[in-house]
């Protein structure tokens, strides 16, 4: 591990560590295992890294201990357990505000794995990189606790609380309401902007290096958020044009030459990005194995339906019931692409798929959401079954009257075609 800083622990193992401090192996910066430095002509200017920007702004983080953490979970328990992974879990707790004046509040606490290596470098690079950035479309970081003893090792974090939990479970979660256009919308431009503020707003460059539906956390306005900066890295440093690294991510949402390569730059995040934005339009993973095989892979879907193509309309979500701009799809799709593009350098900066986004929104909203009705009625889909929140018992009655009413009409003209060729058959 020559390249990871870990937290140096100055008091004795048995005690509940005060503040981290950072610790170098090595001149290389931080950037996690395996990871080099290609030089090259052109690169950001960064004249300091996360462990010095993380140094001047530690203080900001509140350290909590073991056992307010346990109380705050009802010593994690089952009931307040609302996320697993590799890493460990998360839990829903309360704690008190940091002056110790009024009510508590509601945070998510990531308890992560004492036997996972992986979880322990996810949890150092966490701790660095979010108390370091501030942005309102990246999560906030309240604190951390850090303790050694005889039972063990533990590791968690303490963060804001996201009411509404994922962007993931609201497109392919069918328990939750549909998202509408415009709220999706305002969720991709969200997570465009948190992106390009870490690839751009900062003294150094930070790839996000995990961009999925489920790290967009929504806030109770659907504010998106950012989250687990646990694979995050620096960007390279000036007369680099890329890190070189152990290959890491999501299947699915990893770009193809990073995969290849091992090359990581931002527009490693900009694939990404192109993925999510088509999982917007479509309601679709990025990968879902119980579609026939033509389907399962959402990029290579897509691909027969092109933005400018008359059946472009069978990719979007059933579940927008046609209530979208479809230019403004046509542009989103479009804008999935560019970001898609074989040749990372042709992908755009996250600055412009920001800005990109703003125009597209201004379309969608000086147009109707009805103009679908303008292409061929020949691309319809069928209307999807409502979910259960969605539609009440008046609107779901009256959806099976429209539907049954529509299946009369059907039958009535087959039967009279049938009376018709009857008739001509008498009269031959």
């Amino acid at each position: 591990m020559k390249c990871f800083y870990y937290f140096k622990d100055k008091t004795k193992s048995r005690q509940q560590r005060s503040a981290p401090e950072l610790k170098e192996q090595s001149k290389s910066q931080y950037s996690g295992a395996d990871d080099r430095i290609i030089k090259s002509s052109c690169s950001a200017n960064s004249p300091r890294g996360i462990p010095e920007m993380y140094e001047e702004k530690a203080h900001n983080l509140r350290v909590f201990t073991f056992s307010d953490l346990r109380h705050a979970t009802h010593d994690f328990s089952r009931l307040l357990k609302i996320g697993e992974g590799g890493f460990g879990s998360v839990y829903k707790g309360s704690i008190k505000p940091a002056d110790g004046k009024g009510d508590p509040v509601a945070v998510a606490i990531k308890k992560l794995d004492s036997h996972g290596l992986q979880g322990h470098k996810q949890w150092v690079a966490e701790v660095q990189f979010l108390g370091v950035v501030e942005h309102p479309n990246l999560v906030k970081l309240v604190g951390y606790c850090s303790l050694d003893s005889e039972r063990g090792i533990q590791r968690l974090l303490v963060y804001e609380y996201m009411e509404n939990r994922s962007l993931e479970d609201h497109l392919f979660n069918k328990a939750y309401p549909a998202l509408s256009w415009k709220t999706r919308l305002e969720i991709i431009l969200g997570a465009a902007q948190g992106l390009a503020y870490l690839h751009e707003g900062l003294e150094v460059q930070v790839i996000f290096r995990d961009f999925k539906s489920s790290n967009v956390l929504l806030d109770e306005n659907f504010r998106p958020k950012l989250s687990d900066f646990g694979l995050a890295r620096e960007g390279p440093v000036a007369g680099n044009t890329h890190v070189s690294t152990a290959v890491v991510g999501t299947y699915g949402y990893a770009a193809p030459d990073y995969i290849e390569t091992g090359h990581l730059t931002v527009k490693s995040d900009v694939w990404s990005f192109g993925v999510v934005l088509y999982e917007i339009l479509t309601g679709r993973r990025s990968l879902e194995r119980n579609r026939p095989r033509t389907e399962q892979k959402l990029l290579e879907w897509v691909k027969q339906f092109p933005p400018d193509s008359k059946k472009f309309g069978s990719i979007m979500d059933p579940w927008l019931e046609n209530q979208y701009s479809f230019s403004a799809a046509r542009k989103i799709a479009k804008l999935a692409d560019s970001c898609l593009l074989k040749n990372a350098k042709d992908r755009p900066r996250m600055s412009q798929v920001v800005e990109m986004l703003k125009q597209i929104m201004q379309i969608s909203d000086n147009g109707n959401l009805s103009d679908r009705s303008l292409e061929s009625s020949d691309d319809d889909q069928a209307d999807p079954e409502p979910r259960q929140s969605q539609l009440g018992p008046a609107e779901s009655w009256k959806r099976r009257m429209s539907h049954l009413a529509k299946l009369g009409e059907q039958v009535e003209s087959a039967s009279r075609r049938r009376f018709m060729i009857m008739q001509r058959a008498k009269v031959n």
